[in-house]
């Protein structure tokens, strides 16, 4: 059995988050939502789980940052090729998040971007050439 990723997200307000995610391509799962929570699926190993401040407090005694103000984290999903990397920050551009809160990396053999959702949680999506990327590290190129 594959082994599954839960990330979990504070939001400030669910069903602009749900809104979000959906328009960048995750599909809702029911049955772990409801009114305080709800699970995003990127892919079937990968799910967010957004949880209102109230749900999120329940699992931590650690104040609930504020993801505009200051960076906890930051999550790197992988693209098939660099023109997947740019319309999925255009999705989530369009769909209410900021492009770019991070440098663009552009490696010729690696290609990334960032997009930061409603609530300021960065992502990071980035597209690799393995055949070129094992080549130029050998050669010691930076990664």
């Amino acid at each position: 059995m594959s082994r599954l990723i839960f990330i979990n997200l504070p939001v400030t307000d669910l069903p602009r988050a749900v809104a979000f995610y959906e328009a960048i391509g995750a599909r809702r799962n029911p049955q772990f939502s409801d009114d305080t929570a709800a699970c995003m699926v990127l892919i079937e190993t990968i799910h967010v789980m957004l949880l209102t401040h109230a749900k999120f407090a329940q699992f931590t005694s650690k104040t609930i940052v504020d993801a505009h103000k200051a960076c906890e984290v930051m999550i790197c999903l992988s693209a098939e090729s660099r023109d997947e990397v740019d319309d999925l920050v255009r999705r989530a551009t369009k769909a209410g998040g900021g492009a770019d809160p991070t440098p663009v990396q552009d490696h010729g053999f690696m290609f990334g971007r960032s997009f930061a959702d409603p609530d300021g949680h960065i992502w990071e999506v980035m597209w690799m050439d393995m055949v070129a990327a094992t080549e130029a590290m050998t050669q010691g190129a930076p990664a």
